[in-house]
This record gives C-alpha cells, structure tokens and sequence, in this order.
C-alpha cells in the first residue's frame, strides 16, 4: 500500500505566505508526476500545479506568480510554496502522485492524500 502524508496546512491572514509537504510511503517503484488540488466549499476540485521527474511545472492561471511546486525525487515529496495569499486561496488541498509500485506495470496509479486545510482570513 502507498499513502501521501500531508503536512503545513493551517490559518494565515491576507498576504501572507504557507508551505505545504508531503511524501509518499509504502511500497513505491516509481513515482511520475506529483501535484496539488484544492477544493473550496461550493466549488469543484481544480488542479493548482503539477510537476513531473524532470521538474516541469503547470499552474492554474489563479496560482501563478504566486505559488510554487518543487520535488524532491530522492524522498519521493512534493512541496507548495503559497505566498500572497488571499482569502480565495481557502480550501483543503490535496496531495496528487502517479506511482507505480512494481516492475512490469504499465500505467501508474494515482494516490491521494487526505488533505490539510488552508484558511486565510484577517
């Protein structure tokens, strides 16, 4: 089994900044591409960035200039830097990454944290 430990979530006032990390466990023999979504009330689940092995990154248009992913591929973790922040940025955000867990598998599968919750507020 794999899981994707989530961590920094937390309360932050307007234009203020928060870091999010998370790893995968368990059995892994590959990791392709890692992410965060976000998942505001009322609101559908919407991608917020992705990046792949070779730390090639996409973000949605509301995060850009304002955000950034890394990777660590040495401990299979993925991190969120937020920086202003504002009070659309309120969601639980989920951590995303395709694995393979065994040679000889064609297609990875997609694991999910659980979600740790951003609020920003004044």
């Amino acid at each position: 089994q794999v899981q994707l430990v989530e961590s920094g979530g937390g309360t932050v006032q307007p234009g203020g900044s928060l870091r999010l990390s998370c790893a995968a466990s368990g059995t892994i023999y590959s990791v392709y591409s890692m992410g965060w979504f976000r998942r505001a009330p009322g609101k559908q689940r919407e991608l917020v960035a992705s990046i792949t092995a070779n730390k090639s990154t996409k973000y949605a248009d509301s995060v850009k200039g304002r955000f950034t992913v890394s990777r660590d591929n040495a401990k299979n973790a993925v991190y969120l830097q937020m920086d202003r922040l504002n009070p659309e940025d309120t969601a639980v955000y989920y951590c995303n990454a395709e694995i393979t867990r065994e040679v000889g598998v064609w297609s990875p599968t997609n694991y999910w944290g659980q979600g740790t919750q951003v609020t920003v507020s004044s």
